[in-house]
C-alpha cells in the first residue's frame, strides 16, 4: 500500500482493568478506499471504532491523521479532524425531520433565529451530492422512512460536515435487499469522492462487494491486513474465528 494514510493507529493498545481488549492494533484507512473491519464479537472492533472516535483514549501507542501525529481525546476533536461515525443504532431523532436530524446540535443560525433556507439547501446539495433519489423531500419526517432510507440520512449526516473518514457501523443490518444494494452503493460513492470509508460488517458479501481492503481482529489482535482481491470469502472467516488461515495471521501461539 502505497501513499499516506488519512487515519492510521501505530501499536495501539486500550486496557479495562484487567482486560487487554486492544493489542498493539496497526490500522490504516486510505483516501478513496473502503477498508471493512471484521471480526466475532468480543473481537475489539467497537473498541477500536470507539477510540478513533475519541470515546475511549488509547492507553498506548499512537495516532495520526492526514501524516500529522495527533491525540484524540473526545469526539468533538475527533470530528474537527474530520472523522465521522454512523453507529448501529443511527441516532436520529423521530419527532424530526431530515433537514432537522442532519443539523442536529450544529444548527445554523441567521442573527438569533434559525436559518433554514440554507439548512435546506445543504442538506439538498449533500444528498444530491451522494445521488440519493429516494428521499421524496427533505421535510420528510424520519419517522416515516424505511430502513434503507434513515441509513441514508445517517449517512449523509455525516458527509455534511466536510468529513475525511467515515465509520459505518453494520449498515445494511436488518435492511432487506434492496434497501442493502441502495446502501452499499452509497458507501461506494463515498470512497469515490475520496473519503476513507471503515465498513465494520459481519456480512461477508457486503465486504467482498464494496471492501479495497480487509482488517481482520482476532482477540483484540489484527489476523490480517489484505487487499480483498488477494483472499477467499473462506480464508476471511478463518480468520475471523481462528485467528490463522493458512500461512496468513497470527503466529500459532498467539491465535490460541
Amino acid at each position: 500500500m502505497t501513499g499516506t494514510p488519512l487515519l492510521e493507529l501505530k501499536n495501539v493498545n486500550k486496557i479495562f482493568g484487567a482486560v487487554h481488549v486492544l493489542h498493539d492494533v496497526n490500522f490504516a484507512v486510505h483516501p478513496g478506499q473502503v477498508t471493512a473491519l471484521v471480526g466475532d464479537n468480543g473481537a475489539g472492533k467497537s473498541t477500536l471504532v470507539k477510540t478513533v472516535a475519541g470515546i475511549y483514549a488509547a492507553d498506548s501507542g499512537e495516532q495520526w491523521f492526514d501524516g500529522q501525529q495527533v491525540n484524540i481525546t473526545s469526539p468533538k476533536e475527533a470530528s474537527e479532524l474530520g472523522i465521522e461515525v454512523v453507529y448501529q443504532d443511527l441516532a436520529l431523532c423521530d419527532n424530526l425531520d431530515i433537514v432537522e436530524n442532519m443539523f442536529l446540535g450544529r444548527e445554523l443560525k441567521k442573527g438569533p433565529l434559525l436559518d433554514e433556507s440554507t439548512m435546506e439547501e445543504r442538506a439538498r446539495e449533500t444528498l444530491a451530492s451522494l445521488s440519493v433519489r429516494t428521499v421524496k423531500s427533505v421535510r420528510q419526517g424520519v419517522a416515516s422512512l424505511s430502513g434503507g432510507q434513515r441509513q441514508t440520512v445517517a449517512i449523509a449526516k455525516a458527509v455534511l460536515w466536510n468529513s475525511k473518514v467515515v465509520l459505518l457501523d453494520e449498515p445494511t443490518a436488518a435492511l432487506g435487499v434492496a434497501q442493502t444494494r441502495q446502501v452499499l452503493d452509497l458507501v461506494r460513492r463515498l470512497a469515490d469522492q475520496g473519503l476513507g470509508v471503515v465498513l465494520i460488517s459481519h456480512n461477508m458479501n457486503d465486504v467482498f462487494e464494496v471492501a479495497d481492503r480487509i482488517t481482520a481482529l482476532y482477540l483484540g489482535r489484527v489476523a490480517a491486513d489484505v487487499a480483498t482481491k488477494d483472499v477467499t470469502h473462506g480464508q476471511v472467516v478463518e480468520l475471523i474465528t481462528a485467528g490463522r488461515s493458512g500461512n496468513l495471521g497470527l503466529a500459532p501461539a498467539a491465535a490460541l
